[in-house]
């Protein structure tokens, strides 16, 4: 029988775009139903808040019928995040430029990485019960389409000669949840300046006399 450290070890991390299964109805609703309930508490009594046994009251269930669906709560919060992720990983892969296809590499890089200081300013609570509950943290299914992202826009942008899989890595380190919430919370930064602290990171990425990494 397979330890709780294994399932923990084999979690989808969230899921890619379209490689998700369909669930049954009966299933379906029944998910939908217990992530309305866990809405309900996030909103109403915060992250914090957030518990197997709140979801089953919550949605008038028994505990049991909340395990069958979830594991725990870091499997709860990847479900919670699994839409906005979705509609995240649509709008870079096909969606309008600059931060889908059509605009410079440096641009695209640029309105990824805003776009996912709004995710976090959005769920950065979430993202952070989720990293901090499996042995991988942040560094799964989505991180990998993520990374694979930044490094096709990277290797565009300064070309094959520089390490792009490394510096897709140094971009996304900066997006860990628990820097944001330190960011946020205890040195009291904006987004706002969150965000020009990355473009400043994007300055030398452009062509030699190219203005593509100026921020607007």
């Amino acid at each position: 029988m397979a330890s709780r450290d294994d399932a923990h070890r084999h979690r989808p991390m969230l899921p890619l775009l379209e490689q998700r299964p369909a669930p049954r109805a009966d299933a379906a609703r029944n998910r939908r139903a217990l992530l309305a309930a866990a809405r309900t508490i996030l909103v109403t009594r915060g992250v914090d808040a957030l518990s197997m046994d709140r979801v089953a009251a919550e949605a008038s269930v028994g505990v049991g019928t909340v395990y069958r669906r979830f594991r725990d709560c870091a499997d709860l919060a990847y479900a919670l995040l699994d839409d906005a992720e979705r509609q995240f990983q649509a709008a870079f892969l096909s969606g309008p430029p600059p931060l889908g296809p059509g605009a410079p590499p440096v641009a695209r890089i640029r309105a990824f990485l805003r776009a996912y200081v709004d995710r976090l300013d959005t769920d950065v609570d979430l993202h952070a019960l989720a990293e901090g509950h499996t042995p991988t943290g942040r560094y799964g299914g989505a991180y990998g389409l993520h990374r694979a992202h930044l490094i096709a826009l990277l290797t565009q942008a300064v070309g094959s000669e520089a390490d792009a899989p490394y510096l897709a890595d140094v971009l996304l380190a900066v997006l860990g949840s628990g820097l944001y919430l330190h960011q946020r919370h205890e040195r009291g930064f904006s987004t706002d300046r969150i965000k020009a602290g990355l473009d400043l990171l994007l300055t030398g990425l452009a062509a030699p006399g190219s203005d593509d990494a100026s921020g607007p």
